[in-house]
Protein backbone atom coordinates (compact mmCIF):
# COMPACT_ATOMS: atom_id res chain seq x y z
CA UNK A 1 0.00 0.00 0.00
CA UNK A 2 1.70 3.14 -1.25
CA UNK A 3 0.24 6.82 0.71
CA UNK A 4 0.95 10.27 0.02
CA UNK A 5 0.61 12.35 3.46
CA UNK A 6 0.46 15.96 2.04
CA UNK A 7 0.74 18.61 4.74
CA UNK A 8 1.17 22.52 4.77
CA UNK A 9 5.20 21.68 5.78
CA UNK A 10 6.94 18.05 6.78
CA UNK A 11 11.05 17.76 7.27
CA UNK A 12 13.30 19.14 7.45
CA UNK A 13 11.09 22.13 8.20
CA UNK A 14 11.07 21.75 11.71
CA UNK A 15 7.25 22.81 12.71
CA UNK A 16 4.38 20.69 14.38
CA UNK A 17 2.38 19.97 11.44
CA UNK A 18 6.22 18.91 10.18
CA UNK A 19 6.71 16.56 13.43
CA UNK A 20 3.39 15.20 13.36
CA UNK A 21 3.64 14.26 9.32
CA UNK A 22 7.26 12.30 9.90
CA UNK A 23 6.19 10.84 12.95
CA UNK A 24 3.15 9.00 10.86
CA UNK A 25 5.48 8.36 7.81
CA UNK A 26 8.66 6.87 10.15
CA UNK A 27 6.27 4.19 11.93
CA UNK A 28 4.02 3.35 9.09
CA UNK A 29 7.14 2.49 7.27
CA UNK A 30 7.59 0.12 10.43
CA UNK A 31 4.23 -1.53 9.37
CA UNK A 32 5.41 -1.95 5.75
CA UNK A 33 3.29 0.69 4.34
CA UNK A 34 5.35 2.72 1.75
CA UNK A 35 4.91 6.49 2.59
CA UNK A 36 5.78 9.84 1.18
CA UNK A 37 5.33 13.28 2.74
CA UNK A 38 4.84 16.02 0.58
CA UNK A 39 5.00 20.12 1.31
CA UNK A 40 2.14 22.14 0.23
CA UNK A 41 3.08 25.65 1.35
CA UNK A 42 4.13 26.71 -1.95
CA UNK A 43 3.08 24.02 -4.84
CA UNK A 44 0.50 24.20 -7.13
CA UNK A 45 -1.73 21.72 -8.74
CA UNK A 46 -0.02 21.14 -11.49
CA UNK A 47 3.52 20.43 -8.74
CA UNK A 48 0.98 18.21 -7.54
CA UNK A 49 -0.08 16.43 -10.16
CA UNK A 50 3.72 15.46 -11.02
CA UNK A 51 4.10 14.32 -8.05
CA UNK A 52 1.06 12.04 -7.88
CA UNK A 53 2.18 10.92 -10.92
CA UNK A 54 5.48 10.03 -10.17
CA UNK A 55 4.52 8.16 -6.76
CA UNK A 56 1.27 6.74 -7.45
CA UNK A 57 -0.13 6.24 -4.62
CA UNK A 58 -2.88 4.41 -3.37
CA UNK A 59 -4.08 6.65 -0.54
CA UNK A 60 -4.05 10.10 -0.63
CA UNK A 61 -3.72 11.23 3.36
CA UNK A 62 -4.54 15.10 3.52
CA UNK A 63 -3.25 16.80 6.68
CA UNK A 64 -4.78 20.10 7.33
CA UNK A 65 -8.16 20.76 4.80
CA UNK A 66 -7.08 24.23 3.56
CA UNK A 67 -3.54 24.88 3.86
CA UNK A 68 -2.51 21.50 2.27
CA UNK A 69 -6.43 20.66 0.38
CA UNK A 70 -5.62 23.92 -1.61
CA UNK A 71 -3.00 22.11 -3.77
CA UNK A 72 -5.86 19.71 -5.13
CA UNK A 73 -8.26 22.82 -5.99
CA UNK A 74 -8.41 23.96 -9.89
CA UNK A 75 -11.41 26.13 -10.86
CA UNK A 76 -14.02 24.90 -8.74
CA UNK A 77 -13.58 21.45 -7.91
CA UNK A 78 -11.01 18.82 -6.23
CA UNK A 79 -8.69 17.19 -8.87
CA UNK A 80 -8.19 13.05 -8.71
CA UNK A 81 -10.52 10.51 -7.63
CA UNK A 82 -8.02 8.55 -5.09
CA UNK A 83 -9.43 7.47 -1.79
CA UNK A 84 -8.70 10.13 0.52
CA UNK A 85 -8.10 10.78 4.52
CA UNK A 86 -8.73 14.09 5.92
CA UNK A 87 -7.10 15.16 9.54
CA UNK A 88 -8.17 18.74 9.95
CA UNK A 89 -6.17 21.37 11.74
CA UNK A 90 -7.07 23.78 14.27
CA UNK A 91 -7.59 26.57 12.15
CA UNK A 92 -9.78 24.55 9.91
CA UNK A 93 -11.95 23.89 12.78
CA UNK A 94 -12.24 27.66 14.50
CA UNK A 95 -10.97 29.99 11.68
CA UNK A 96 -11.70 28.73 7.92
CA UNK A 97 -14.99 27.60 9.00
CA UNK A 98 -16.02 31.66 8.99
CA UNK A 99 -14.06 32.36 6.11
CA UNK A 100 -16.85 32.66 2.98
CA UNK A 101 -13.26 32.19 0.72
CA UNK A 102 -12.37 29.03 1.98
CA UNK A 103 -15.46 27.31 3.40
CA UNK A 104 -16.14 25.86 0.05
CA UNK A 105 -13.01 23.84 -0.75
CA UNK A 106 -12.95 22.88 3.20
CA UNK A 107 -16.53 21.07 2.59
CA UNK A 108 -15.49 19.46 -0.92
CA UNK A 109 -12.54 17.71 0.94
CA UNK A 110 -14.56 16.94 3.80
CA UNK A 111 -17.67 15.66 1.78
CA UNK A 112 -14.91 13.54 -0.60
CA UNK A 113 -12.68 12.27 2.43
CA UNK A 114 -13.97 8.47 3.45
CA UNK A 115 -12.21 9.07 6.48
CA UNK A 116 -11.86 12.42 9.03
CA UNK A 117 -9.52 11.66 11.55
CA UNK A 118 -9.10 13.54 14.68
CA UNK A 119 -6.56 13.28 17.89
CA UNK A 120 -8.40 14.52 20.29
CA UNK A 121 -11.89 14.49 22.15
CA UNK A 122 -12.48 18.16 21.88
CA UNK A 123 -11.58 18.30 17.93
CA UNK A 124 -14.00 15.30 17.67
CA UNK A 125 -16.57 17.47 19.08
CA UNK A 126 -15.45 20.36 17.35
CA UNK A 127 -16.21 18.87 13.41
CA UNK A 128 -19.61 17.73 14.57
CA UNK A 129 -20.07 21.13 15.53
CA UNK A 130 -18.77 22.81 12.33
CA UNK A 131 -19.82 19.85 9.40
CA UNK A 132 -23.10 18.32 10.71
CA UNK A 133 -23.92 15.00 10.58
CA UNK A 134 -20.48 12.85 9.49
CA UNK A 135 -20.36 10.62 12.14
CA UNK A 136 -19.88 7.71 10.38
CA UNK A 137 -16.43 8.37 8.69
CA UNK A 138 -15.30 10.55 12.18
CA UNK A 139 -12.25 8.67 13.63
CA UNK A 140 -10.71 9.60 16.87
CA UNK A 141 -6.92 8.69 16.11
CA UNK A 142 -4.72 9.20 19.78
CA UNK A 143 -2.09 11.69 19.12
CA UNK A 144 1.49 10.27 20.07
CA UNK A 145 4.83 11.42 21.20
CA UNK A 146 7.75 10.47 19.37
CA UNK A 147 11.38 11.67 19.46
CA UNK A 148 13.60 11.73 16.66
CA UNK A 149 16.87 11.22 18.07
CA UNK A 150 18.68 11.70 21.79
CA UNK A 151 21.05 14.63 20.94
CA UNK A 152 22.45 16.58 23.88
CA UNK A 153 21.03 20.09 23.31
CA UNK A 154 21.36 23.32 26.31
CA UNK A 155 18.98 25.39 26.34
CA UNK A 156 19.75 27.37 29.37
CA UNK A 157 23.28 27.82 28.06
CA UNK A 158 21.58 29.42 24.50
CA UNK A 159 19.84 31.75 26.77
CA UNK A 160 22.28 32.61 28.77
CA UNK A 161 20.39 31.19 31.51
CA UNK A 162 22.09 30.92 35.53
CA UNK A 163 20.56 28.54 38.21
CA UNK A 164 18.91 31.02 39.55
CA UNK A 165 17.30 31.49 36.62
CA UNK A 166 13.96 30.63 35.60
CA UNK A 167 13.18 30.17 31.80
CA UNK A 168 10.29 29.98 29.84
CA UNK A 169 10.50 27.92 26.49
CA UNK A 170 8.28 28.49 23.91
CA UNK A 171 8.72 25.82 20.68
CA UNK A 172 6.36 27.21 17.64
CA UNK A 173 6.28 28.13 14.20
CA UNK A 174 6.42 31.85 14.17
CA UNK A 175 3.09 32.88 12.43
CA UNK A 176 0.22 35.13 13.26
CA UNK A 177 -2.25 32.38 14.35
CA UNK A 178 0.82 30.81 16.73
CA UNK A 179 0.84 34.20 18.88
CA UNK A 180 4.52 34.19 19.48
CA UNK A 181 5.00 38.32 19.51
CA UNK A 182 2.16 38.99 21.82
CA UNK A 183 3.48 35.84 24.11
CA UNK A 184 6.56 38.17 24.15
CA UNK A 185 5.02 41.39 24.77
CA UNK A 186 3.30 39.78 28.02
CA UNK A 187 6.48 38.31 28.92
CA UNK A 188 8.27 41.74 28.96
CA UNK A 189 5.41 42.92 31.44
CA UNK A 190 6.27 39.72 33.43
CA UNK A 191 10.14 40.69 33.40
CA UNK A 192 9.43 44.05 34.85
CA UNK A 193 8.00 42.33 37.93
CA UNK A 194 10.21 39.21 38.06
CA UNK A 195 13.75 40.15 36.39
CA UNK A 196 15.31 36.47 36.95
CA UNK A 197 13.17 35.16 34.20
CA UNK A 198 14.35 34.21 30.63
CA UNK A 199 12.40 33.84 27.46
CA UNK A 200 13.57 31.20 24.75
CA UNK A 201 11.81 31.14 21.50
CA UNK A 202 12.55 28.28 19.17
CA UNK A 203 10.51 27.36 15.60
CA UNK A 204 11.22 28.64 12.08
CA UNK A 205 9.66 31.80 10.43
CA UNK A 206 6.93 30.80 8.41
CA UNK A 207 4.88 34.31 7.59
CA UNK A 208 8.29 37.10 7.05
CA UNK A 209 6.47 40.03 7.64
CA UNK A 210 5.51 39.09 10.89
CA UNK A 211 8.73 37.51 11.63
CA UNK A 212 10.31 40.83 11.13
CA UNK A 213 8.10 42.10 13.86
CA UNK A 214 9.22 39.73 16.20
CA UNK A 215 13.29 39.83 15.41
CA UNK A 216 13.22 43.85 15.73
CA UNK A 217 10.92 43.74 19.12
CA UNK A 218 13.85 41.21 20.79
CA UNK A 219 16.23 43.46 19.93
CA UNK A 220 14.93 45.44 22.51
CA UNK A 221 15.06 42.68 25.07
CA UNK A 222 18.26 41.10 24.76
CA UNK A 223 18.69 41.07 28.43
CA UNK A 224 16.12 38.70 28.81
CA UNK A 225 14.89 37.31 25.67
CA UNK A 226 16.01 34.93 22.99
CA UNK A 227 14.98 33.38 19.36
CA UNK A 228 17.46 30.48 18.40
CA UNK A 229 15.89 29.42 15.46
CA UNK A 230 15.30 25.62 14.75
CA UNK A 231 16.04 23.39 17.03
CA UNK A 232 17.01 20.12 15.20
CA UNK A 233 14.60 16.99 16.01
CA UNK A 234 17.29 15.24 17.12
CA UNK A 235 17.89 17.52 20.12
CA UNK A 236 14.11 18.30 21.08
CA UNK A 237 14.07 16.11 23.92
CA UNK A 238 17.16 17.12 25.80
CA UNK A 239 16.01 21.18 24.94
CA UNK A 240 12.86 20.78 26.92
CA UNK A 241 14.63 19.55 30.05
CA UNK A 242 16.38 22.88 29.72
CA UNK A 243 12.71 24.45 30.50
CA UNK A 244 11.07 25.11 33.67
CA UNK A 245 8.65 25.78 31.67
CA UNK A 246 6.80 25.15 28.61
CA UNK A 247 4.58 27.97 26.87
CA UNK A 248 1.56 27.85 24.32
CA UNK A 249 0.92 31.11 22.82
CA UNK A 250 -1.89 30.15 19.65
CA UNK A 251 -4.83 31.28 19.29
CA UNK A 252 -6.11 28.83 17.54
CA UNK A 253 -4.68 24.96 17.94
CA UNK A 254 -5.97 21.16 17.06
CA UNK A 255 -4.15 19.24 19.07
CA UNK A 256 -0.14 21.01 20.23
CA UNK A 257 2.68 18.26 19.70
CA UNK A 258 4.60 20.92 21.95
CA UNK A 259 2.17 20.33 24.70
CA UNK A 260 2.21 16.15 24.29
CA UNK A 261 6.50 16.81 24.33
CA UNK A 262 6.30 19.06 27.53
CA UNK A 263 4.16 16.49 28.95
CA UNK A 264 5.77 13.64 28.20
CA UNK A 265 9.11 15.40 29.66
CA UNK A 266 7.22 16.16 33.55
CA UNK A 267 7.26 19.72 32.44
CA UNK A 268 4.99 22.57 34.09
CA UNK A 269 2.54 24.07 31.13
CA UNK A 270 1.74 27.99 30.43
CA UNK A 271 -0.79 28.09 27.53
CA UNK A 272 -3.27 30.19 26.49
CA UNK A 273 -6.89 29.19 27.38
CA UNK A 274 -8.71 28.06 23.98
CA UNK A 275 -10.07 24.65 23.27
CA UNK A 276 -7.29 22.81 21.64
CA UNK A 277 -5.21 23.64 24.66
CA UNK A 278 -7.77 23.19 27.32
CA UNK A 279 -7.71 19.13 27.27
CA UNK A 280 -3.86 18.64 27.14
CA UNK A 281 -2.99 20.80 29.79
CA UNK A 282 -6.27 20.26 32.29
CA UNK A 283 -6.96 16.98 31.38
CA UNK A 284 -10.81 15.53 32.54
CA UNK A 285 -11.96 12.57 34.08
CA UNK A 286 -10.42 12.99 37.11
CA UNK A 287 -6.73 13.74 36.22
CA UNK A 288 -4.93 16.40 37.67
CA UNK A 289 -3.74 19.68 35.48
CA UNK A 290 -0.53 19.70 34.47
CA UNK A 291 -0.33 23.23 33.75
CA UNK A 292 -2.09 26.66 33.57
CA UNK A 293 -4.18 28.53 30.99
CA UNK A 294 -4.77 31.98 30.33
CA UNK A 295 -6.41 34.69 27.99
CA UNK A 296 -4.81 35.64 24.77
CA UNK A 297 -6.02 38.49 24.50
CA UNK A 298 -5.36 39.69 27.88
CA UNK A 299 -1.50 40.49 28.31
CA UNK A 300 -1.97 41.03 31.56
CA UNK A 301 -3.75 37.54 32.73
CA UNK A 302 -0.68 35.98 31.53
CA UNK A 303 1.36 37.77 34.09
CA UNK A 304 -1.18 36.92 36.62
CA UNK A 305 -1.25 33.14 35.75
CA UNK A 306 2.34 33.10 35.65
CA UNK A 307 3.37 34.81 38.59
CA UNK A 308 2.74 31.50 40.88
CA UNK A 309 4.69 29.80 38.51
CA UNK A 310 8.07 31.75 39.13
CA UNK A 311 7.45 32.19 42.51
CA UNK A 312 6.19 29.03 43.65
CA UNK A 313 8.62 26.06 43.28
CA UNK A 314 6.08 23.09 44.86
CA UNK A 315 3.36 24.22 41.84
CA UNK A 316 6.06 23.34 39.63
CA UNK A 317 6.76 20.25 41.00
CA UNK A 318 2.60 19.42 41.25
CA UNK A 319 2.10 20.25 37.98
CA UNK A 320 5.55 18.19 36.62
CA UNK A 321 4.19 14.94 38.27
CA UNK A 322 0.80 15.20 37.30
CA UNK A 323 2.20 15.48 33.64
CA UNK A 324 4.92 12.67 34.20
CA UNK A 325 1.42 10.81 35.26
CA UNK A 326 -0.53 11.69 31.88
CA UNK A 327 2.15 10.52 29.93
CA UNK A 328 2.22 7.13 31.14
CA UNK A 329 -1.56 7.12 29.79
CA UNK A 330 -0.75 8.08 26.17
CA UNK A 331 -0.40 5.77 23.27
CA UNK A 332 2.63 4.91 21.40
CA UNK A 333 3.71 6.36 18.03
CA UNK A 334 3.14 2.83 16.64
CA UNK A 335 -0.44 2.05 17.82
CA UNK A 336 -1.19 5.32 16.14
CA UNK A 337 0.47 4.08 12.98
CA UNK A 338 -1.86 1.18 12.96
CA UNK A 339 -4.41 3.26 13.54
CA UNK A 340 -3.86 4.82 10.50
CA UNK A 341 -2.95 1.85 8.26
CA UNK A 342 -6.53 0.31 9.36
CA UNK A 343 -8.01 2.94 7.94
CA UNK A 344 -6.24 3.69 4.86
CA UNK A 345 -6.70 -0.08 4.21
CA UNK A 346 -10.76 0.55 4.96
CA UNK A 347 -10.64 3.73 2.60
CA UNK A 348 -9.01 1.44 -0.21
CA UNK A 349 -12.25 -0.83 0.56
CA UNK A 350 -14.86 0.99 0.76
Amino acid sequence: MRVLILSPTVFPTVSGNGVTAERWRFHLRELGVEVRTLATEKMGTSDLEAALGAFEPDVLHVHHAYRAGRALWRGNGLIGELPLVLSPGGTDLNLEVNSKERIELVKSLVARAKFLVVQSPQMEARVLECWGAVEEKLVRVPKACAWFGDEPYDLRARAGATPEDLLFFLPAGIRPVKGNLEWLMAIEKLYSLRPHIKAVLAGPILDSSYGKSLLRKLEKLQNFAIWIGTIPPQAMRAAYKGADVVANSSFSEGLSNALIEAVSQGRPILATDIPGNRWPVMGSGGLHPCGILYDPYDPWDLVEKALPLVDEPDLRQRLSEAGLARSSQLGSPMEEAEQLARIYRESLES
